[in-house]
């Protein structure tokens, strides 16, 4: 049941892409690729680490949609234990110049799908600033939080950069 849980968020979520992308057929999408490296809130939590793809299309220079899905693993001090789960999340990316680079702003909102023995899906968000340079290199501090699922014991989170390079589709 979980497993068919996933995949219709899944593909809702890619359906509702491909109508926005008609939509906006004049704007030029965008794919990046980042690292993700933080210090997790918990008093436990010794390092969080992942990766990520974010397709970001344009409404105009200044605002963005970005669709972003990847793996985030949080290691815990004096143990071998770590939590992982995979965030799907969908937001606005606001650049406070008209030229579609410099400083931004961004809030994400998703699912985050756990794994290993934490199952279940919890609700993710991820406020950032940013610089997006017009190469395609992006350095991002954010905050990324997961609730409480079924099946976890804690709410999860991380302080962390987002190193990343993106290119036109």
């Amino acid at each position: 049941m979980k497993t068919i849980t996933k995949i219709l968020a899944t593909s809702a979520a890619v359906v509702a892409l491909f109508f926005t992308t008609n939509a906006n057929a004049q704007s030029t999408p965008k794919l990046g690729i980042g690292l993700n490296v933080g210090v997790p809130t918990q008093t436990n939590g010794s390092v969080a680490i992942g990766g990520d793809v974010r397709y970001q299309f344009d409404i105009d220079k200044q605002l963005s949609i970005p669709v972003t899905a990847g793996y985030t693993n949080i290691s815990y001090k004096n143990s071998i234990a770590s939590s992982g789960y995979i965030p799907v999340k969908v937001g606005a990316k606001y650049f406070f110049n008209d030229t579609g680079a410099g400083v931004y702003g961004l809030a994400e909102v998703g699912a985050a799908f756990n794994t290993g023995s934490e199952t279940g899906t919890s609700l993710v968000y991820s406020p950032a600033l940013g610089y997006a340079w017009s190469n395609g290199l992006d350095l991002g501090v954010k905050y990324e939080g997961k609730s409480k699922s079924s099946n976890s014991v804690i709410s999860t989170g991380y302080v962390g950069l987002r190193l990343a390079y993106g290119f036109t589709l």
